[in-house]
Formats: structure tokens, C-alpha cells, sequence
């Protein structure tokens, strides 16, 4: 049992050690690089060859200096030139513009309706979070819609809770409807 465990973790050792070599080859040369790699003869071929490649120190290091200006070399760099450019042409705040905000009547409406899902029975604990998250980004933008000061964003638990009941206080004085009213039985 334990020779096959040693064959085993020799083999997965190898394999770790000869995979990403083999990837790397493949990549950069070709196939008969791949098969020169597993042969002592080809293994040494590749490596005078890959000696006589190299230039001298000092060159490397000025090329260095002047790549990094230039952004990365290979097959992607002129997909992260392209990204480049288009970041940088990007404005966040020009985008933000062309999205439309929801009208007042409609987050009165979303303000109502999220409500009563968190004052309507007994759900999950998760539910009732993203119920209360939805709840308090609206009255955010209600307040903002009015120009209301709110401080919802910053403080959780009691405070938040506060902060909300203030909100919606504030909110129902300036005329927002929050509540639904059951109307007469006729």
C-alpha cells in the first residue's frame, strides 16, 4: 500500500513540475520544443539556445525602464492599450446623467408597497434584511428628491431605526403618503 502511495505522489510531483514547463513551451515556441523537452539531448539544445538569446545585462535593464511607460508586452497588449483608452474617455458622471431618476409618485408608491412586505408576516431573517435595505435606499431617495437631510446611509441598529422613523416623519410633513389607509367598507 505504501509503494503505491509513494508511485502515486511521484507522479503527481513530476506531473506539477514538467505541466507548467510544457504550458510555458507551448505558449512561447512550438511543438518540436515540446518534444525536445523530454529528451536530456533536446533539454540541453533549448537551453543554449535560449543562452544565446539573451543580451546583455545593461540593455535589459534600460529596456525595462522604457517599458514601463509603454504598458505590458504580448499577445493582450493592444487589448489593454484599447482598455486604456477607453477608461480613460469614460465619464462616470456623464452616464449617471442619461440614467433617469424615478419620479416622485413612483418611489411614494415603492415606499408604501416596501412597507407593507416588512410589516406583513412572518418571512426570514434575509428576507426581512433586503426588505428593510430596499426600504431605506428609497426614503434616501425620497429625501433626496425633496431635499431632505438624512443620515440613513452611516449607522445600523437602534440609530438607524431612529434615523428611519425621523425620516419618515419628515417626510410625511412635506406631504409624501408612506402608509396605506384602509378605506371605509362600503
Amino acid at each position: 500500500m505504501a509503494i503505491a502511495h509513494i508511485a502515486v505522489l511521484s507522479a503527481a510531483l513530476s506531473a506539477l513540475l514538467i505541466l507548467p514547463c510544457a504550458a510555458t513551451i507551448m505558449i512561447t515556441g512550438g511543438v518540436t520544443d515540446l518534444r525536445r523537452l523530454f529528451t536530456r539531448r533536446g533539454r540541453s539544445e533549448l537551453r543554449e539556445r535560449h543562452h544565446g538569446e539573451r543580451t546583455p545585462v545593461r540593455r535589459v535593464v534600460r529596456r525595462y525602464r522604457r517599458r514601463d511607460d509603454r504598458g505590458p508586452r504580448g499577445r493582450d497588449d493592444r487589448a489593454h492599450r484599447r482598455l486604456d483608452r477607453t477608461l480613460r474617455a469614460w465619464d462616470p458622471a456623464a452616464r449617471m446623467a442619461t440614467l433617469h431618476m424615478p419620479t416622485i409618485e413612483q418611489i411614494a408608491y415603492d415606499l408604501r408597497r416596501l412597507d407593507h412586505q416588512r410589516r406583513s408576516g412572518p418571512h426570514g431573517e434575509a428576507y426581512h434584511a433586503a426588505v428593510m435595505t430596499a426600504y431605506d435606499s428609497r426614503l434616501r431617495l425620497a429625501c433626496c428628491c425633496l431635499g431632505i437631510r438624512e443620515y440613513l446611509h452611516g449607522l445600523e441598529g437602534v440609530e438607524r431605526d431612529l434615523e428611519r422613523v425621523r425620516v419618515e416623519g419628515l417626510l410625511e410633513a412635506a406631504g409624501l403618503v408612506l402608509r396605506h389607509e384602509p378605506g371605509p367598507a362600503l
